[in-house]
């Protein structure tokens, strides 16, 4: 009796070993095995955004407003005769200047910016400020003279316009056309001033979008995840866009302060620095799942949130200016489109592919970039990186981050090893879409930018990448545990920590098959001296 007593203590100990070991593995499945959709049945607190609703000035009945503009200028000198320091305050502006301050790693302080940059998109602004400018806040810069000191330059009406019938010309530096002028299928107007400026307000996303919808030559190409279905968004292109949700406009989240807008582009911004946290509207602590919370310390919102973007329209993902310069026999210009009608080859631009329905590649992210800076000596073994998002596993600000990748290939210098801002746009024959001829174009846009050009060129490949923030979709459709703790899930590629579900460690995987074991040895064993103890008996 005494051996079956001793016999039960053991047993009771080993089974409370083995279930002490066993459970966590248990419990380690059954959480990182559920379906997607059964953490995503949460709430979002929404605490913070509150609707502008403020009361409008009617500018209809100001008399200054009541007169025949000749120019644009003109309507510029009306408004800022009212609002006598916006003018000051656009012009400390990234809309007006282009640039913003940089301070590089040896401790010298840039003005970096759209201006003086390069992208693997339409490349660069030098020698093409004209075609460029379009998408400026002011009007004529047309070369490196432009005043940015003129207030008068200023295109307030742009920002500002509730007509929906002001436009600029696309090849104008900012102007919009005096009489009726086409540019491809489009008729440009000349817009009516008097009736433009009498009816003014905060911008819409109709006035954002003008520039930021289609950048980079038409609806969806850069960004990816702004577009001009943004102005009728439904809740599953984008819950805060949504006509019948939020409704809201980009002003809502892109607070302006005396004319500085927050937000960042990280193409050609560098510091984390005047940006925009899903936090400042959702707390820190937005779900009623503890769990899901503590995930915001290396997870950004964006993350689970935006699992696809580029719903709607396509977006832009590769562009090949190597194979620009093609044409019909008889000359014309050749235009292949795939079935969506998206160009895929243009004899000025290029070879381009699309996609629709992404899902985003993933990295850390601090808020911090780092560029390519115009004259950057690089080599091609790898792609040139235009820009680099900062940020690692050990970064304690930095998080993961659904990203674009935009990849390319564009023209580069071989024997200076640096990429060339080529000279593309102009009526000249140096003009690469007027001459097709890559030579000139790449000496007149080194010679604009104050480079030095060898003589010979090649095309580089270049990627670019593009933090994705909108098209956030329902909550219903946000990301579910095992869309990342499994082996082929959409953290699949992100190296430099242990994920649970995706990773395995040889050293815990047989420290847990040792236990295992002994623990069913202890459980034998135990049996065998029960058996033994009743023979006995």
């Amino acid at each position: 009796m005494r051996i079956e007593k001793e016999s039960k203590k053991e047993f009771i100990k080993l089974l409370v070993l083995f279930m002490a070991i066993i459970t966590p593995w248990i419990l380690g499945i059954a959480y990182f095995s559920k379906p997607a959709d059964s953490v995503a049945e949460h709430s979002i607190k929404l605490v913070n955004y509150k609707a502008d609703v403020g009361s409008r000035v009617d500018h209809q009945k100001f008399l200054i407003l009541q007169q025949d503009f000749k120019t644009p200028q003109d309507v510029t000198a009306a408004c800022v005769s009212c609002h006598n320091m916006a003018g000051q305050d656009i012009m400390r502006s990234s809309h007006w200047t282009w640039a913003r301050e940089y301070v590089t790693e040896s401790g010298d302080t840039l003005q970096l910016g759209k201006k003086n940059m390069i992208n693997n998109f339409c490349i660069g602004v030098s020698s093409n400020e004209a075609r460029c400018t379009s998408c400026h806040i002011g009007y004529g810069w047309e070369d490196e003279n432009f005043d940015f000191t003129d207030s008068r330059n200023i295109d307030c009406i742009v920002c500002h316009d509730q007509t929906g019938t002001y436009k600029k010309f696309p090849t104008a530096a900012g102007y919009p056309v005096n009489e009726a002028k086409k540019f491809g299928n489009t008729l440009f107007q000349a817009p009516d001033y008097a009736f433009i400026a009498q009816n003014v307000g905060s911008p819409s996303r109709q006035n954002c979008g003008v520039c930021h919808f289609v950048g980079g030559g038409g609806n969806n190409v850069k960004h990816g995840d702004i577009a001009m279905e943004s102005n009728q968004a439904s809740k599953e292109i984008d819950v805060h866009m949504a006509i019948e949700g939020a409704n809201m406009d980009c002003v809502a989240c892109h607070i302006a302060d005396e004319h500085n807008i927050t937000g960042n582009l990280y193409s050609v911004s560098s510091d984390n620095t005047n940006s925009i946290t899903c936090d400042q509207c959702h707390t820190n602590y937005p779900h009623k799942n503890q769990t899901l919370n503590d995930h915001s310390n290396k997870v950004a919102c964006q993350t689970c949130h935006i699992p696809k973007y580029a719903k709607a329209s396509a977006t832009k993902m590769n562009w090949d200016w190597s194979s620009a310069g093609q044409f019909n026999e008889d000359g014309s210009t050749l235009i292949k489109k795939d079935s969506a009608g998206n160009i895929t080859y243009h004899s000025m631009k290029g070879t381009f592919v699309w996609e629709n329905m992404i899902t985003p590649e993933y990295y850390w992210f601090n808020g911090k970039a780092d560029h390519y800076l115009l004259g950057d000596k690089v080599d091609t073994i790898d792609a040139i990186q235009v820009n680099s998002l900062l940020g690692s596993y050990e970064d304690e600000f930095a998080k993961i981050f659904p990203v674009k990748v935009h990849r390319g290939r564009q023209i580069y210098d071989p024997v200076n090893q640096i990429l060339i801002l080529p000279h593309l746009f102009g009526k000249d024959s140096s003009a690469y879409w007027t001459g097709y001829d890559w030579n000139k174009a790449a000496k007149a846009g080194m010679k604009s930018a104050k480079l030095p050009y060898s003589g010979q060129y090649t095309f580089a490949r270049t990627e670019m990448y593009w933090p994705i923030n909108h098209m956030v979709a329902p909550a219903e459709e946000s990301l579910g545990c095992s869309d990342c703790h499994s082996r082929d899930g959409h953290l699949a590629n992100l190296a430099g920590f242990y994920l649970p579900g995706r990773d395995r460690s040889i050293f815990l995987d047989r420290v847990g098959f040792i236990l295992i074991v002994m623990a069913i040895a202890g459980v034998a064993f135990h049996a065998t001296l029960r058996i033994a103890g009743k023979r006995n008996n």
